[in-house]
């Protein structure tokens, strides 16, 4: 067990860490596909705001760490599946996939592909609304994939309001393919395994918000106290790079 002033420590250090390592990060914003990739492909640009809605012909990839804020806007795949403009014909075209890295992104809708998002061996935070509706085979895919050793993860927490106005027995909101093992929702930072093949439906996801994800952790208030500062101090940083 910590003690206080060693969790105080760890707190501040944590903190001091964040605020260094963000001071030069910056923002774009962007219009249209190619401003989009062109901001994904420029390490120095660590969050990517939509200033309009976007169409795009391909799959965007996000291969690096990166904030995504759709600010409600939508990213629309309008290309082809192989030979067929036909959705519901497999050719494993998401609109976005994040491979093997870090990223958080917050209120957009994903749509017209195969499947919205694909977390292929990435973690994932969700934030604000995501809106996964008009896609062929369902939402959200928690994969792994050929040469990805890494577990898919998806974290949400109290902002994260999850749609799916075309969720149906066959097009699920979330799912994981039967190669896959390992895959996590986390939900309050409580980590949820869930099994290969597994399919959710929003109803299911709403359930799994109902754990416990308050149990006794015999910390004192000063410890929870400064978890609190540390977050406000965060949420303050994260606006001010926005503005």
């Amino acid at each position: 067990m910590l003690t206080n002033i060693k969790k105080i420590s760890i707190l501040l250090l944590l903190l001091t860490c964040f605020i260094t390592t963000n001071v030069n990060a910056e923002s774009k914003t962007v219009n249209n596909q190619d401003e989009l990739k062109s901001a994904l492909s420029n390490k120095d640009i660590d969050t990517i705001i939509l200033g309009s809605d976007i169409n795009t012909t391909e799959k965007i990839n996000i291969t690096r760490p990166i904030y995504l804020d759709g600010k409600n806007h939508t990213i629309k795949y309008v290309g082809k599946f192989g030979d067929s403009d036909d959705f519901t014909v497999w050719a494993g075209i998401y609109v976005l996939q994040v491979y093997k890295t870090n990223a958080t992104i917050k209120d957009i809708k994903l749509t017209g592909g195969n499947a919205g998002l694909l977390i292929n061996g990435s973690v994932v935070k969700l934030e604000g609304t995501i809106d996964v509706s008009g896609n062929g085979f369902g939402g959200i895919e928690l994969g792994k994939g050929a040469n990805v050793e890494e577990a898919p993860r998806v974290d949400l927490d109290s902002s994260t309001d999850l749609k799916n106005e075309s969720e149906s027995s066959d097009k699920p909101t979330l799912w994981v393919p039967d190669d896959t093992s390992g895959a996590v929702m986390s939900i309050y930072g409580v980590k949820e395994t869930l099994n290969a093949g597994e399919e959710l439906s929003l109803n299911e996801i709403d359930e799994l918000f109902d754990i416990d994800v308050n149990p006794q952790t015999n910390d004192s208030i000063i410890f929870i106290i400064l978890i609190a500062i540390s977050l406000i101090g965060i949420l303050n940083i994260n606006k001010i790079k926005n503005m």
